[in-house]
């Protein structure tokens, strides 16, 4: 049998159909974009060498791949998969004793769990060539399996005859060749076809009129062989991902009510016993604890959220991070670099920026904090507001423990409040307040009787 084998994913193309300024291997599905995925099912096969050839927009691609891990090759014009894997020949010549796994990047759906058997049917077999294949109700947009007697070869779609488009069984566009037998066949690749390209299924027809040991591994998990050719299929594919990432969720014990409408990026871990109601987004790295509830219409993005959390409905949450057994929302916003300390309580229409706010404090409706340090127990009254920017700098504002905070307040920054200290309703505060002390900031309340200003001259 031998041993080790390299990865090689092509990656070069532009995906003209998506009519769209990035090419499609890096369009983002749940977080991470298309190339990222068949990447991350590559390394779980653990290939000797990843190779991944880069055309288009390669500098964007590159940056897609961990540093270190992948080695690139620069296909610079665009002619065909065999012309792909030519420009990819000299790495290739460093393992001629070695296999290598070739797959499109655009296969975001593909899994270890149907290549492993790929990968063993080959060295098994000993073939030249393996490649995968299913038979699909729906086969259009792939190349057909053709077999006549021992000889056997794969059709492109569109140079495929009317009878040839009604077989069922396709080529997945995934393949598992001998190096030696591959790179003496490529040269004989020609681009005598209806698009003018080297294709790199013709590679079978040469190997196998040659005599060589052709290998097909039909597999049933056919939901792994979506390749994304329209935004149409993209929409179909994410969707696909998203029911894999919800089903794993709850074989971990979290409770998804409507995973329909729910949206979960696949890089997002929840603890078990959790619940999430219907119409929740969490994006990106978010961390969600154990016992949690998330009722509809929540948004997660980048956030770290404690244990035994209540989020209201319609709670955006932007790079924060929510302690244990605090509760939020609803219409509750949190802008990056927020703290919710544990146990405190935030609640309707309070928007915070760039803020700690402490153990057990409250903050219940209508009030704004930027840029603000709040120390446990405080109480924040309605339609507070942080004054945090003077149009060139923003400034801090620091609440110590126990502060008491009337509604209609605004605390302009630079500001310190002391510990205990009470703030009088309605009050402007532009002076830092002593501990324990009370502050009233309010202009003079004047009354005439009879002056009713709407009454001209009377």
């Amino acid at each position: 049998m031998r041993k080790g084998f390299f990865a090689l994913i092509l990656a070069a193309g532009k995906g003209t159909r998506f009519k769209s300024g990035t090419i499609k291997v890096l369009l983002p599905m749940l977080g991470k974009s298309m190339l990222s995925l068949v990447l991350d099912c590559a390394f779980k096969l653990r290939p000797e060498k990843v190779y991944v050839v880069v055309g288009s927009q390669k500098e964007g691609v590159i940056k897609e791949a961990p540093s270190g891990k992948v080695e690139f090759i620069n296909q610079q014009k665009q002619l065909g998969t065999a012309h792909a894997v030519r420009a990819a020949k000299d790495a290739l010549n460093r393992g001629k004793d070695k296999d290598v796994l070739i797959i499109n990047g655009d296969l975001p759906l593909m899994t270890p769990e149907t290549l492993r058997p790929l990968l063993a049917l080959h060295r098994k077999e000993r073939n030249s060539l393996t490649f995968l294949s299913a038979e699909l109700e729906d086969p259009s947009g792939f190349g057909r399996i053709v077999q006549v007697g021992d000889k056997i070869k794969v059709i492109e779609e569109r140079e495929a005859t009317a009878s040839q488009r009604r077989i069922k069984e396709i080529n997945a566009g995934v393949y598992v060749f001998k190096i030696k037998d591959l790179l003496e066949a490529l040269p004989k690749v020609s681009n005598k076809n209806k698009k003018g390209e080297y294709y790199l299924t013709d590679v079978t027809e040469i190997l196998s009129q040659a005599g060589k040991k052709i290998g097909v591994h039909k597999t049933r998990n056919t939901g792994d062989l979506i390749g994304v050719n329209s935004r149409y299929e993209l929409a179909k594919a994410i969707g696909d991902l998203r029911d894999r990432k919800i089903k794993a969720l709850t074989e971990k014990g979290v409770t998804v009510y409507d995973p329909g409408t729910t949206w979960i990026d696949l890089d997002v871990k929840i603890g078990p016993e959790t619940i999430i109601y219907s119409s929740v987004i969490i994006e990106g790295k978010s961390v969600v604890g154990s016992e949690c509830r998330l009722y509809p219409f929540v948004h997660i993005i980048d956030s770290k959220i404690g244990n035994r959390v209540k989020i209201l409905s319609s709670t955006m949450i932007e790079e924060s991070v929510i302690e244990d057994e605090a509760q939020v929302g609803p219409f509750t916003h949190f802008r990056p670099k927020t703290v919710i300390k544990s146990k405190a309580k935030v609640g309707n229409f309070v928007e915070m920026k760039n803020t700690i706010f402490g153990k057990k404090s409250k903050a219940g409706h209508l009030t704004y904090l930027g840029d603000c340090e709040v120390k446990e127990e405080v109480n924040v009254g309605a339609g507070t507001i942080t004054c945090n920017y003077d149009g060139k700098k923003k400034y801090k504002t620091f609440i110590e423990a126990g502060v008491f905070i009337g509604s209609g307040t605004e605390l302009v920054a630079p500001l310190k409040v002391g510990k205990k200290a009470y703030i009088g309703a309605g009050s402007t505060i532009t002076k830092n307040v002593a501990p324990g002390s009370l502050a009233v900031a309010r202009s003079k309340q004047v009354e005439r009787q009879g002056k009713d200003p709407r009454k001209k001259g009377k």
